[in-house]
């Protein structure tokens, strides 16, 4: 089990993403636009700077949802590949099955 304040960490971290997900998005646009004034999109960019760190996508880390495992996530099922083989082999996930050849 992972640390639970990692995993509360990142839960804040969703939750700050989701909340200035469309700020982000619309400074982030006017920051690309080309055809607009320098002077505003550098208010853009100041603005998007002034924003918390947490609420960037990017600073999201893909965890196990049983286990908290940062490491070896399958996004398929949100799980590690550690929970992942042992709800496959209790027969816990349709249509998973163990390989044998």
């Amino acid at each position: 089990m992972a640390k639970k304040s990692a995993v509360e960490k990142n839960k804040r971290r969703r939750e700050l993403a989701a909340k200035y997900g469309e700020k982000r998005a619309a400074l982030r646009a006017i920051v690309k636009d080309r055809t607009r004034d320098p002077g505003e999109r550098f208010e853009a960019m100041l603005a998007l700077a002034e924003l918390p760190r947490n609420s960037a996508p990017v600073r999201i880390r893909n965890r196990c949802t049983l286990s908290g495992r940062p490491r070896g996530y399958y996004r398929r099922f949100g799980l590690s590949r550690i929970a992942l083989r042992e709800l496959a082999s209790e027969g816990k996930i349709p249509g998973v099955v163990k390989a044998s050849w």
